[in-house]
């Protein structure tokens, strides 16, 4: 009964937010939108940042374990330093695992994959995706030389079946998604904006983008980039052409867009 009425409460939490977006405009079938469903395709984030970026051509290669043979394609992102590797099977459960973010080896002990992962000389990110896995590298390492291992450390992990996360990650961090029905009107409709038209497209391209909070006072969303986006050079225009113009465009609370850096306490303000 319990599991019920928290369902329940949870459908009527999101009926009420659809409603609040159509008084806005943004779920208004009978009226196009100026800014393009995710599902139409990645240039509403990316148009202004990948105009001469290569289009993207996956490599195939694969590797096997005794008894459980895996094909992993590779795909390249908008960051050269970041490349996806998609193993064909669920990386994160699609039932709400969302995306996980490790940024260096210490954030890597909530996963035994990324551990692993860490152990390659070279990698210094490591993200999961619901089906793909994406690697950051040092600049002075070549793919060529990190693939192989990469694609042997995935495959053997998939073939050992052990669980990406550790049981504690799953469990704290659906704790911190219990305090959504405290939030305001226009944190709900910011985080509905980035879920249904924005993170599809960036996760797309083998990264993410998380909400961090938004300041009432200045009007000010901080955002922290997850993934191939963190560190991209085509990240600001991404953030002030893409995300910004479309908040403030649907939502008029919003007057700025900023990139949250986990290393300082504000937050670091995005300039050309």
């Amino acid at each position: 009964m319990a599991t019920t009425s928290l369902w329940r409460g949870g459908l009527s939490l999101r009926r009420g937010l659809v409603a609040l977006l159509s008084a806005r405009g943004l779920v208004a079938s009978s009226t196009p939108a100026p800014y393009p469903s995710s599902s139409l395709g990645r240039s509403l984030v990316f148009a202004e940042a990948r105009r001469d970026f290569p289009a993207l051509r996956p490599c195939f290669s694969s590797s096997a374990s005794p008894g459980t043979p895996l094909f992993i394609q590779t795909q390249e992102t908008p960051n050269p330093l970041s490349l996806m590797f998609v193993p064909g099977r669920d990386v994160l459960a699609s039932d709400g695992g969302g995306s996980r973010d490790f940024a260096d080896a210490k954030a890597a002990k909530r996963s035994p994959l990324a551990q692993r992962l860490f152990r390659i000389e070279g990698v210094r990110g490591v993200f999961f995706g619901t089906d793909f896995i994406t690697v950051t590298k040092a600049e002075d390492v070549e793919w060529s030389v990190m693939k192989p291992e990469i694609f042997a450390t995935i495959t053997d992990f998939f073939a050992s079946g052990r669980e990406i996360l550790n049981e504690e990650v799953a469990a704290e961090e659906d704790e911190g998604d219990e305090d959504d029905e405290d939030e305001d009107e226009v944190v709900l409709m910011i985080k509905e904006l980035l879920d249904t038209r924005i993170r599809p497209a960036v996760q797309d391209d083998g990264g993410d983008i998380r909400f961090v909070r938004f300041e009432q006072d200045t009007g000010v969303v901080f955002l922290e980039l997850q993934g191939a986006c963190a560190g991209c050079p085509s990240s600001s225009v991404t953030l002030k052409s893409g995300i910004e113009n479309m908040l403030m465009h649907y939502i008029p609370e919003v007057r700025e867009v900023v990139e949250y850096d986990p290393m300082d306490e504000r937050g670091m303000p995005l300039s050309f």
